[in-house]
């Protein structure tokens, strides 16, 4: 079919892409230097205020983020570069939380990894790469941290193809380290771009763009030195070919400081130039949603007290096609049922503003649609049903018990909720309902946010109590009974109904999935190891 040249022309400007990277790599500097490259924050960062003036621009909001300095919650931003709209979803940066990372990736189209220059490839970020890689997302790679100590260049793109099996295509190069870090070498132009040092890094770095006859005089030894490590690589065919990038073959790398500023604006302008524009998504029967049909949208996230002034609920979700205009009343196909969609908004962290339409590509925050849950579909029209986000294998198995009777609504509201937005997989004994549901997670930091926000968001202190459960498998109601009544296995329910068996023994699980094959005990998507 022919798209309509509206939605083509505006489809063709988006770009949707993650930032992900182990924890203290620099995401967070990254993802605000990107705002100031692309004037989302005037023209300072740091302390500047944010675009509408009310408060400091950040991606880490939440009270447990600012107090661990580490992002524990996906946040979504959206601001114009180059004519382009850029659409960038901050992920958490910890294995822990790598299911809300799959998540995000959902609504993705490209993701940029950002490594530690001293530490290269960590475990937590072969983690999160894993997710990538299930996602089928092209990435490319940022060295960040260069003007400080570090591995060599070289050291670090073998540990790239060694661990990630991802064959690193630099395209910029550095000319120094450390104290010394002179500029890089732009492989897309052949020039050389120095940079000059900025007061902590709060205006956007100037660049000198030197021909190469000029950089061997002035630069000298360390230019010829980055040139020659660029010719072996080009010797063995590391190069950029755009169809083993987006197969997720091979990863472009740049190098660079997010905290100075010095390869911001060549990353940034990679993000435009190289990473895919909204496609086609692919329906359950598996037909592609057309870009120019009418519009749909898939639900990746929700989130409730972004604004503890407002006390609301947000879905987000992407735009799959079509155009989205406020007001629009659509179908949220889990229900059958028409949706009003008149307080709607942009996003930019925690700060709002109401949105009168948005394109493939976009993400849109529906606030107080309480029926709506990660994985749903929005369609108007023509019915469409994105296949559902599949849940994470939780590992990690605590009893949750409200410390003090008297708030026990806001415990059993604190606990949906926390439901609903991923937190926590919450499973319960039919017997005994939310008196003490079983919270079950990917990784531990997982308890410590809900717990947190349990107590500082509802009111509803409570108390852990671990488990001896380490593995989860989906069952149905016919082998329910039978293992219920065995030893070491438990079976609770979620709240779409969905039956889990907990097994206190792995090696108890793959003797009954030997001895027993007529039981249903199917695998979920593994989680962090």
């Amino acid at each position: 079919m022919s798209i309509p040249e509206e939605i083509e022309t505006e489809a063709e400007r988006r770009r949707t892409f993650a930032i992900i990277s182990h924890p203290d790599a620099g995401k967070t500097t990254l993802t605000e230097k990107f705002l100031l490259y692309g004037g989302a924050l005037g023209s300072e960062a740091g302390s500047v205020k944010a675009r509408s003036g009310r408060r400091s621009a950040t991606s880490d909001w939440m009270e447990l983020e600012q107090q661990r300095g580490i992002s524990i919650t996906s946040t979504v931003l959206q601001f114009p570069y180059r004519d382009h709209v850029v659409n960038l979803l901050d992920t958490p940066g910890h294995r822990d939380f790598s299911e809300d990372t799959y998540r995000v990736l959902a609504a993705a189209d490209a993701a940029v990894m950002v490594l530690d220059a001293a530490k290269g490839i960590e475990p937590q970020t072969l983690k999160l790469f894993e997710v990538c890689r299930d996602r089928e997302i092209p990435i490319l790679s940022f060295i960040n941290k260069w003007d400080r100590p570090s591995l060599q260049p070289l050291e670090i793109l073998d540990d790239i193809e060694k661990q990630l099996s991802l064959t690193p295509t630099p395209l910029s190069w550095p000319v120094g380290s450390a104290e010394g870090f002179r500029g890089v070498l732009d492989q897309r132009t052949g020039d050389f771009v120095r940079f000059t040092r900025t007061a902590r890094g709060a205006t956007m770095a100037p660049e000198e763009i030197v021909p190469p006859d000029a950089a061997r005089l002035e630069e000298g030894h360390i230019y010829e030195e980055a040139v020659e490590e660029l010719g072996l690589l080009e010797a063995v065919g590391a190069e950029y070919d755009e169809d083993t990038f987006l197969a997720g073959i091979t990863t472009p790398v740049f190098f660079g400081s997010a905290l100075t500023n010095f390869g911001v604006r060549l990353l940034l302008d990679a993000v435009v130039d190289l990473t895919p524009s909204p496609q086609p998504k692919v329906a359950k029967d598996g037909d592609p949603r057309e870009l120019g049909e009418p519009f749909s949208g898939f639900v990746f996230k929700v989130q409730a007290n972004m604004d503890k002034a407002h006390r609301d609920r947000t879905a987000f979700f992407r735009v799959c096609s079509g155009k989205f205009e406020r007001g629009m009343v659509v179908t949220h196909d889990a229900t059958g049922k028409p949706l009003a969609t008149k307080y709607v908004h942009t996003a930019f962290g925690t700060d709002r503003e109401t949105l009168n339409e948005a394109y493939p590509g976009d993400i849109v925050g529906l606030v107080n649609a309480n029926d709506v849950r990660i994985g749903d579909t929005l369609w108007i029209d023509e019915p469409v049903s994105f296949p559902e986000i599949p849940s994470f294998a939780p590992q990690h198995f605590a009893i949750a018990r409200t410390k003090d009777t008297s708030r026990f609504k806001q415990f059993r509201n604190g606990i949906s909720q926390l439901d609903e937005e991923g937190v926590v997989q919450v499973l319960r004994d039919r017997d005994i309902g939310d008196q003490a549901p079983v919270l079950a997670a990917v990784g531990p930091m997982q308890f410590e946010v809900a717990t947190h926000r349990l107590e500082n968001e509802f009111g509803a202190p409570v108390e852990l109590s671990m488990t001896k459960y380490s593995v989860a498998r989906r069952t149905d109601s016919e082998s329910a009974g039978e293992l219920r009544a065995m030893q070491g296995v438990d079976v609770l329910e979620k709240a779409d109904g969905t039956l889990l068996a907990l097994f206190e023994s792995p090696y108890w699980l793959d003797r009954l999935v030997s001895e027993r094959p007529e039981l249903v005990l199917d695998k979920l998507i593994a989680g962090a190891s």
